[in-house]
């Protein structure tokens, strides 16, 4: 792919500079109670965590704002408004259609046959790149809303740089995207140009955007005003109709993996976002009633992930989405049992988690993807407890640098005793403000019962970023 060689210079350069750095990652998914944060009731073991939040706030706003027409290429709708991405595993075979090398790349998305190679991914998809950048944008609004409620020095640019990111995404008419996924994970080569129901996961960012925007509201954020929120409710419900009907959404909704996991956590997240908690508990009541049931196996094992290319990384990515839909449902109904409702084999979240500590990422190749599972690890031992420490010995002997990580704030409590968390006195500097341009583009043990802390609502996933480098995106990040 063209520019290949010089990003991965460049990711080496950033490395060398910022090799004492936390590494930016983005969590598979996420959804975090706004009471929690703006309530600040912080134990001092979580001081690094807070200041990570702050580091990645200010670096993922520095790449903003990003808008879903910033792209060289519109859509079979001819509207740049009307959000487009490309089939990720998805590759041409123009061996029928005549000499390769004479088309162009046009000739070629249009006339060649495309053929899937699970897990393979096909970099020119990065040409347009809508889902990278709606990840860093849900990156952002998500870390510089978390930011701004810890009450720092610069908490005026965080709430100002949420906002704007905000607006240029989904409020302003030159920007603004279309509520709807209809081009989304396309997969080229002759036909009509629509998405497919693949497509959906790429905006599973909205629980993270979700938690911000109720972390402005509930803040009595002043930039973040009624109208500006009566609009993006607006957006969330058209987007829901659009969920809640089309067939390319309800296939996706039907689909028994991830896929379908993420897909209910956009929908009770939009229901939240639009003050519809009836209509959160009724979507999350639905997954754990239905597609959840058959996920999970009795040594907690997920056989739908576990059978795919890269089952480490599966596994932990869909555990990330079962507890992000766990987080929904208990923010929506206080009274929810969800975490200890068990699937048709008599399986927990737990247990899932607990059968994927036992497996090592690198049986499988996969040891670049380590700490995709550690957030899930922190989640759950913050809602089941960890009164034998098992959880804390593994993060301890998996990541040097767990304590420092964003994901340690909100999954309390854990790590109670941790005193490396603690944050060193530093003198706060301030934070440059984003350009106001847009961005051109990138053994299973017994399941105890949950604890009753409002903590445990909180959790999530990783998927490694390059580091400090905004933009430069694990390509597995949100096309599975």
């Amino acid at each position: 792919m063209p520019g290949m060689h010089s990003t991965i210079l460049q990711f080496a350069t950033v490395f060398s500079i910022f090799s004492t750095a936390v590494a930016q990652t983005a969590y598979a998914n996420d959804f975090v109670d706004p009471d929690y944060i703006l309530a600040k009731n912080f134990s001092a073991q979580t001081g690094r965590a807070q200041a990570t939040v702050v580091s990645w706030a200010k670096e993922l706003a520095s790449s903003g704002p990003w808008s879903v027409t910033n792209k060289p290429f519109a859509p079979a709708s001819g509207d740049k408004h009307d959000y487009l991405s490309w089939a990720p595993y998805w590759w041409p075979d123009c061996s029928g259609v005549g000499n390769k090398t004479a088309l162009t790349d046009q000739q070629i998305w249009v006339t060649c046959p495309y053929k899937s190679r699970d897990g393979q991914f096909n970099p020119d998809v990065r040409l347009v790149n809508n889902v990278g950048d709606f990840q860093d944008f849900s990156e952002a609004v998500f870390y510089n809303s978390i930011a701004w409620a810890l009450g720092t020095a610069d908490k005026d640019t965080f709430e100002a740089n949420a906002v704007r990111f905000l607006r240029a995404w989904f409020l302003d008419p030159d920007t603004k995207m279309n509520p709807n996924l209809k081009y989304a994970q396309v997969q080229r080569g002759p036909g009509s140009g629509i998405g497919s129901h693949t497509g959906v996961l790429d905006l599973k960012g909205i629980a993270k955007i979700t938690t911000g925007i109720l972390i402005l509201r509930k803040g009595g954020s002043t930039a973040w005003t009624t109208d500006l929120d009566n609009q993006m409710v607006s957006w969330a419900k058209a987007y829901t109709s659009w969920l809640q009907s089309d067939p390319l959404a309800i296939d996706e909704s039907e689909s028994t993996n991830n896929h379908g996991t993420f897909y209910f956590n956009q929908l009770a997240a939009l229901k939240i976002l639009a003050n519809d908690m009836a209509g959160a508990k009724e979507s999350t009541d639905k997954y754990f009633d239905g597609l959840y049931l058959a996920q999970i196996a009795a040594n907690g094992d997920q056989p739908l992930e576990s059978s795919r290319t890269r089952p480490y990384h599966y596994r932990a990515y869909n555990l990330a989405g079962m507890i992000t839909n766990a987080r929904l449902a208990k923010y929506a109904d206080p009274s929810s049992t969800v975490w200890n409702k068990t699937t048709t084999a008599s399986a927990t979240i737990k247990s899932a988690l607990d059968y994927s500590m036992t497996i090592s990422a690198a049986a499988s190749g996969e040891s670049a993807y380590a700490s995709e599972l550690h957030p899930n690890v922190a989640a759950v031992a913050s809602v089941y407890g960890d009164a034998d420490g098992k959880y804390l010995a593994y993060l301890k002997r998996e990541s040097s640098t767990f304590i420092t990580q964003p994901y340690i704030l909100w999954n309390q409590p854990f790590a109670q005793n941790e005193t490396s968390g603690v944050a060193p006195p530093t003198k706060q500097t301030s934070s440059t403000s984003a350009s106001k341009g847009t961005k051109s583009t990138s053994s299973t043990s017994k399941s105890s019962k949950p604890s009753s802390s409002s903590a445990s609502r909180m959790g999530g996933v990783s998927v490694t970023l390059a580091l400090g480098l905004v933009g430069v995106h694990c390509i597995f990040t949100s096309l599975l």
